[in-house]
C-alpha cells in the first residue's frame, strides 16, 4: 500500500484540472467523461503530481476544493489516483469503478477507504 496517497483520505483537497470533462486525452485519443486533474505542490512516485479522478461534477471545471473518499490503488502500477467528490456525495467501490473504468480497465486496482 502507498501511503503517499492513503494520507489524503477523508480530507478536503483543492484539486487543479488539467483534463476536463469532454476533453481529448493527448496520446491515446478517448474522450474524459470526468474532470481529471492533479493536486498541485505534491510528487506521486512516478515523479508528478498525485492524479485525481473527480466524481460527482457533471459539467467541466477548472478547480474543486472537495474531499477524497478514495483512493484507487493500481497493483500492477505505481500510479494510484485520489477519488474526490463534492460535499456530502458519495459513491460506492462500486459506481466508482464504473465511473474510472474509461481508464482503469487497462490495470489492475484495488479500492482503498479509511477503515
Amino acid at each position: 500500500m502507498q501511503n503517499y496517497a492513503t494520507k489524503f483520505i477523508g480530507k478536503k483537497v483543492s484539486v487543479k484540472i488539467d483534463r476536463e470533462m469532454g476533453s481529448k486525452h493527448p496520446k491515446h485519443g478517448f474522450v474524459y467523461p470526468i474532470n481529471y486533474g492533479y493536486l498541485e505542490n505534491t510528487i506521486a512516485p512516478d515523479g508528478e503530481e498525485i492524479d485525481v479522478y473527480v466524481l460527482g461534477v457533471f459539467e467541466p471545471i477548472k478547480t474543486i476544493t472537495g474531499v477524497c473518499i478514495a483512493v484507487l490503488h493500481r497493483t500492477n502500477d505505481n500510479d494510484d489516483k485520489l477519488i474526490v467528490v463534492p460535499d456530502s456525495v458519495k459513491y460506492s467501490n462500486t459506481q466508482i469503478k464504473a465511473l474510472i473504468e474509461f481508464q482503469e480497465k487497462y490495470f489492475k486496482s484495488i479500492i482503498i477507504r479509511k477503515k
